[in-house]
């Protein structure tokens, strides 16, 4: 059923503009069911396309660069040899003096004497830079 402002015939014949949009519309959806179906499963790649799009960026710009710097890390960690200078994850300088497995015997300064020798044992893992000792 219509709305009643909306079947207001003028004296003079003239429609109202609620109708004329109405006839506008069928005659669209007449011509619009002539268009081909569209494919379902074309369709849903659409769909699916910005979150694999997404997913690829974050791998290129987040994932791939942290797995280098830890694969640096490692590498690093792996040829530090005794007498090199390291700094560790709390900050603490010293100079590399043993190293055993995965165990790290780091030399930080004079405790009194000049004989007397801070030495801290530290986990590999626990290095955050070496610098070679140059010879």
């Amino acid at each position: 059923m219509t709305n009643i402002l909306e079947t207001v015939v003028f004296a003079d014949g003239e429609t109202t503009a609620a109708q004329q949009d109405a006839a506008t519309s069928t005659t669209a959806a007449q011509q619009g069911a002539e268009t081909p179906p569209t494919n379902p499963v074309m369709g849903t790649i659409v769909s699916i396309l910005p979150l694999i799009l997404v997913i690829v960026l974050l791998y290129f710009m987040m994932i791939r660069p942290q797995r280098k710097r830890e694969k640096e890390t490692r590498e690093m960690i792996n040829a530090m040899k005794v007498g090199d200078k390291v700094v560790t994850i709390g900050g603490i300088c010293g100079k590399v003096v043993k190293i055993k497995d995965e165990f790290v015997f780091i030399e930080t300064g004079n405790i009194g004497t000049q004989d007397e020798k801070s030495v801290l044992k530290m986990e590999r893992d626990a290095i955050r830079s070496v610098d070679s000792a140059k010879n």
